[in-house]
């Protein structure tokens, strides 16, 4: 339909976190500072948190496929199990082979831990959707920080979630984890003389036609029913193209993005 017309050779405003689509904007730049500031320092728990939709899945697939090869990684997308399963999924992403229990998993994960510290390496762990955590799996990442020479901390680990998680660690059970949170950030949404830049980006990586153009009023209608979000955006925009698409017209303007948010956003 409207991809043909358009002539894009793929969709530019998938809701997906799409590596291939990030828009790097100042707030993101900061983010990925601090977590690589936290990584590289051994500051053991690092917490990177965000509304919904702000790109905080994508920021985390981006550092994965960026950082240095002396940090082994292992990216936990729903971290919904029981402390053992979660044991699990951190020493099969790591590589580890261990026996099921709990004793075993953590012996295994420190033997390696202080194998790739000898070497020179480091071992990052990124927990996405963090705020769903209970605290008893919180309560176990706080034991896996303790995982430490005299000097560092041979696990870092990044808790990455919506801003409840904020709220679940002021807990007094959770105090202890709380305490030892050595790097947190928030990511905002995207700033208003962001959004035409984060739209053409979209649309260049995407293929569109270069006919194909979002006027200032579209952007600054986008930013307004969108408040920066990311996500919101790409649902806007999205709609805007197939109403562009039915108006054959080669320019969104203000007019199409109202409409589209009286249909996108209910």
């Amino acid at each position: 339909m409207y991809k043909e017309f358009y002539g894009f050779k793929e969709n530019a405003f998938n809701i997906t976190s799409d590596p291939a689509f990030y828009f790097e904007s100042s707030r993101h730049k900061e983010a990925y500072s601090h977590l690589l500031y936290g990584i590289k320092t051994r500051k053991g728990i690092i917490a990177l948190t965000g509304e919904v939709g702000t790109g905080k899945t994508t920021l985390c697939r981006i550092l994965l496929n960026t950082i240095d090869l002396s940090i082994k990684t292992a990216f936990i997308l729903n971290p919904n199990f029981s402390q053992i399963q979660l044991l699990q999924l951190i020493t099969k992403d790591l590589g580890i082979t261990a026996k099921n229990n709990k004793l075993d998993l953590i012996n295994a994960l420190n033997q390696f831990l202080i194998d790739q510290t000898a070497q020179g390496h480091n071992v990052a762990v990124i927990i996405d959707e963090a705020q769903n955590l209970n605290t008893h799996q919180l309560e176990q990442i706080r034991l896996l920080s303790n995982l430490e020479t005299e000097k560092e901390k041979l696990l870092q680990i990044i808790l990455v979630g919506q801003p409840e998680l904020l709220e679940k660690l002021k807990k007094p059970s959770l105090r202890q984890l709380n305490s030892r949170i050595g790097v947190r950030y928030h990511i905002h949404p995207l700033e208003k003389d962001d959004i035409h830049h984060y739209i053409d980006h979209r649309l260049k990586i995407a293929g569109a036609s270069k006919k194909l153009l979002f006027t200032d009023d579209a952007a600054a209608a986008v930013h307004h029913f969108s408040k920066g979000t990311p996500r919101v955006i790409n649902v806007l925009c999205e709609h805007a193209l197939l109403a562009g698409f039915v108006n054959e017209t080669w320019t969104i303007n203000e007019t199409i993005i109202k409409t589209a948010a009286k249909e996108a956003l209910i």
